[in-house]
């Protein structure tokens, strides 16, 4: 599939572009497919779940879309979901990784499972999805990779030290790969949400009610307080920060690691 001339004002400016989003099946990640899809992208969806999967294939708008299932801490897995993505629909030339968990537990309750977990998913996991489209876009000299990482990547968080160990981490990728691919024609960025209100978040106020006793609204105001806006990010808000990294004219950002938290990191 090869992409429109950037001189054709006639089509939408990622026409002609395939973008594979992870954690595709909600909260944040389908919301970025549907701003890629707004744009003209051709979206494959990336997730464990075929059913959610296919529901918001559906949703999307545009035609063309498709799912893969795949476990992204699985390199055998993510490298045979994108092999049938790129001869369903061409060459990757967007990549949004999405996909993530977190967990919390004081550090001396953290036990090699949960610190394994937080790595494989949101670290290996990103690793195994850059591993598998890479040299598609290197051959393109075109690529975006757009990493979520999170604002836990930018700074600490008390209880969720594996979970900002792997966010760490996938800033310092971010980084160290945007210097190697610099003259090839593919940026690579980081997006870091704060506290997002997603399915994810759940998590995190479950937490709080049973630690605290408080309500599902006093633990979700304790979060938004995090934020200097005082309200939790919105689903639509990250979509728009990877959207724009990936539209004409973002070119020279890159290796960035932009904050989307409302001022809470500066």
């Amino acid at each position: 599939m090869m992409p429109p001339s950037p001189n054709d004002n006639t089509v939408l400016p990622l026409a002609g572009r395939h973008a594979v989003v992870t954690g595709a099946n909600g909260g944040i990640g389908e919301a970025i497919c549907h701003e890629l899809a707004r744009h003209g992208a051709t979206v494959t969806l990336l997730a464990r779940d075929r059913t959610s999967l296919e529901a918001a294939r559906d949703r999307l708008p545009g035609s063309g879309h498709g799912i893969a299932v795949a476990d992204i801490t699985d390199h055998v897995a993510v490298n045979a979901a994108i092999a049938d993505a790129v001869a369903a629909r061409g060459p990757v030339m967007l990549l949004v990784n999405n996909a993530g968990a977190a967990k919390s537990a004081p550090f001396t309750k953290t036990d090699p499972a949960q610190w394994k977990q937080m790595l494989d998913v949101n670290l290996t996991g990103t690793y195994n999805c850059i591993h598998a489209v890479l040299p598609g876009m290197i051959e393109a000299r075109w690529g975006r990779i757009v990493n979520i990482a999170s604002t836990a990547g930018l700074h600490g968080y008390a209880y969720v030290a594996s979970y900002c160990a792997a966010k760490h981490g996938v800033i310092g990728l971010t980084r160290a790969l945007a210097l190697e691919v610099a003259k090839r024609g593919v940026t690579v960025n980081a997006v870091c949400p704060g506290y997002t209100d997603t399915p994810l978040l759940a998590g995190a106020v479950d937490n709080i009610v049973a630690k605290t006793g408080r309500s599902v609204d006093e633990a979700k105001f304790e979060l938004a307080a995090t934020n200097p806006q005082g309200r939790l990010v919105q689903p639509t808000e990250v979509a728009n920060a990877v959207a724009w990294l990936c539209l004409p004219g973002a070119e020279a950002i890159h290796g960035q690691s932009i904050a989307v938290a409302g001022g809470e990191v500066m």
